[in-house]
């Protein structure tokens, strides 16, 4: 018994003397020390500046000064870890049966750089191998077993998170503060991370049931809720190390443009309709190429709501193909403009009775490219609004294309394309048939006229330059035709100005209406107008000024039957503004007409006069010009003929 009493007594006096010149040892050599371990077990070099300081039991720990730990051999030269201090504990008990337990790390303004290239991650370690001896056995070596690792407790204070993959930075964080936790190998591994940003902070929250899983590359369930200023995102899904997730996701935008300044993108201008405020649920797939896939896509923008699917690619500006039904859709606050900075001028005020000239904000056109199909009942927006509609909506590089097959308007269908450009200063163009419009809506909505009335058909060429709407209608060129069929137009009665005295009471019933027309610098020229009335038709020419709002016009009826000879054709004169012209007869024509009709009544006059004198002197009937030579050369042949009678003697 002494002697095995005297055994134990020289191995604790033997672990005294050990522990003792540890702790008696120099910082520099305890930490030369470390460092070779480190390299024995992960291959990476471990250098520690400053005194190391190291505690035994119940926790092996270490603490540090200035810190770096290398990179994989195939990453960057830069270290996978730096810190200015740095503390680590483990289980001691738990050593003794193979397990790490990390009790703590605690690491002060660290640099975590995180690298994926090629199926390979700078996150898993281990020490360099030699070449094993060859097999002189068939028989299996078992594979060497290893003990459990996890981790109680990790905080890194003012940390800045990079991640590269494939030698692009693809995030880099700064000033975050994360905090880990994967207590038991069973249990889910939790993560908070907190990170400022313009407006406040970034807040995650994430959750990997099994972590081991997806640390061997399995595809495992996650859990991920980020809250941002501005609005929420959230992950219920499957992920994998490559990044690649599949599952459901939502967005709930109380602030759009508050959210995306938090991300990088100050400056954007949300128009109302189109998601100030969002909420956004769909099943989302995301690749390691940047693509995102939104299938069973509910999206509510404002007072919109979106049905469908959408595919993303993540870029400079995105890429978007989608094919959305938005039901009744509300565009009709989409031109406000972004309120102006403190103290910057305010835009100019909208000419009374003109058109706006505020300047036009086009910068959403430059948001995203790609295609949008678009399905509605209805769309409202400035000034007028679609019925049922189908829309094509390309963009690319602050170019909007809007294909129409068909959309819905004034109660008829609109097939071709509209352009806006805002490349080198905004333009507005495009090509369209029309049919069936109801041509009062139309005109009331467009330019504030509500004297004409039909269903008309026409086409249509325009390009509009300019900053303002002001500006673009004073710009306009273009061409177009008319085709109405039967309408009114009110305010003046041609039945009545032609003199039938059947007049419909200062309204003006036509058959048909024709016409084509030119535009040039906001100006409109028709010069084929033809309108057919009952009994006459009327011819129109003259201008309508898109950009000054104005007109100047001149209808002229044409009998088309004697009208029992009451009457005489009156033109009619428009002239003024839209919002109030002037309706009323030419008197210059009107005269000019009736004297051309007394002239001609007073040569008739005279000329029966001629013939009757002319008929009496030569005893017969004249009627015209052509009968007076004719009796005067039978007069003369007569005379001739009773002269020579005489001279011989005859009767």
């Amino acid at each position: 018994m002494k002697w095995l009493m005297r055994i134990l007594f020289v191995v604790v006096a033997v672990a005294g003397l050990v522990i003792g010149a540890l702790l008696l040892m120099p910082g520099d050599k305890l930490g030369a020390i470390l460092a070779e371990q480190v390299k024995a077990q992960t291959g990476r070099d471990l250098t520690l500046s400053g005194d190391v300081r190291l505690s035994f039991w119940p926790v092996l720990g270490m603490e540090t000064g200035p810190v770096r730990f290398g990179n994989a051999s195939w990453a960057a030269s830069e270290p996978m870890l730096s810190a200015e201090s740095l503390a680590v504990g483990v289980d001691a008990a738990a050593l003794w049966n193979g397990d790490l337990r990390i009790k703590r790390v605690f690491a002060e303004n660290p640099i975590l750089r995180l690298e994926q290239s090629q199926g390979r991650t700078n996150w898993q370690f281990g020490a360099p191998t030699s070449t094993p001896p060859a097999e002189t056995s068939g028989a299996a070596v078992p594979a060497e077993t290893t003990g459990e690792v996890t981790l109680d407790q990790l905080e890194l204070t003012n940390a800045q998170l990079i991640f590269v993959e494939n030698g692009i930075t693809q995030m880099d964080f700064s000033g975050v503060t994360l905090a880990a936790s994967w207590p038991e190998v069973t249990s889910p591994m939790i993560m908070q991370a907190t990170m400022a940003v313009p407006g406040g902070a970034v807040e995650v929250d994430l959750k990997i049931p099994d972590l081991p899983a997806f640390s061997n590359g399995d595809v495992t369930a996650l859990e991920l809720s980020l809250a941002a200023p501005g609005g929420e995102i959230g992950f219920d899904g499957r992920v994998n190390l490559a990044g690649e997730m599949d599952g459901t996701t939502r967005v709930e935008a109380r602030d759009s443009e508050k959210m995306f300044a938090a991300f990088g993108q100050a400056g954007v201008h949300i128009p109302p309709g189109l998601g100030k405020k969002a909420n956004i649920a769909a099943h989302m797939t995301y690749t390691q190429d940047g693509r995102i896939s939104l299938r069973d896509m509910t999206a509510q923008l404002d007072d919109n709501r979106f049905l469908g699917e959408a595919d993303i690619t993540i870029s400079d500006p995105p890429q978007i193909v989608a094919r959305l039904d938005a039901g009744d859709l509300d565009l009709s606050r989409i031109s406000e403009t972004a309120p102006a900075p403190s103290g910057a001028s305010q835009p100019s005020t909208s000419a009374v009775d003109g058109w706006s000239q505020d300047p036009i904000d086009a910068s959403a056109l430059a948001l995203a490219n790609g295609k949008i199909r678009l399905t509605a009942n209805s769309i409202a927006v400035p000034g007028m609004e679609f019925g049922k509609s189908d829309l094509t909506l390309s963009l690319d590089r602050s170019r909007a294309v809007l294909e129409m097959h068909p959309a819905t308007l004034f109660a008829g269908q609109l097939n071709g394309q509209v352009v806006a450009n805002n490349r080198n200063g905004l333009s507005v163009g495009g090509k369209i048939s029309a049919s069936g419009i109801d041509l009062k809506q139309a005109l009331t909505t467009l330019a504030g006229v509500e004297r004409l009335s039909g269903m008309a058909a026409g086409s249509l060429e325009f390009l509009g330059v300019g900053q303002s709407e002001d500006q673009i209608m004073r710009s306009l060129s273009g061409k177009g035709n008319l085709d109405v069929g039967s309408g009114v137009i009110s305010g003046f009665d041609l039945d009545r100005l032609m003199g039938r005295g059947t007049g419909s009471g200062g309204t003006t019933v036509f058959n048909s209406l024709t016409g084509s027309f030119t535009m040039d610098q906001g100006v409109l020229t028709n010069n084929d107008l033809l309108m057919s009335l009952e009994n006459f038709r009327a011819d129109g020419t003259g201008t309508v000024g898109l950009g000054a709002r104005d007109i100047d016009y001149l209808f002229t009826p044409v009998a088309l039957r004697a009208n029992s000879g009451k009457g005489i054709s009156v033109p009619v004169r428009i002239v003024g503004p839209w919002s109030n012209p002037s309706i009323k007869p030419d008197l210059t024509k009107v005269i000019e007409a009736a004297a051309d009709v007394k002239v001609k009544e007073l040569e008739d006059d005279a000329k029966q006069k001629v013939f009757e004198k002319v008929g009496n002197e030569l005893d017969t009937t004249i009627t015209d010009s052509d009968q007076i030579e004719d009796a005067l050369k039978k007069k003369l042949e007569d005379e001739a003929k009773k002269g020579l009678l005489k001279l011989f003697g005859g009767n």
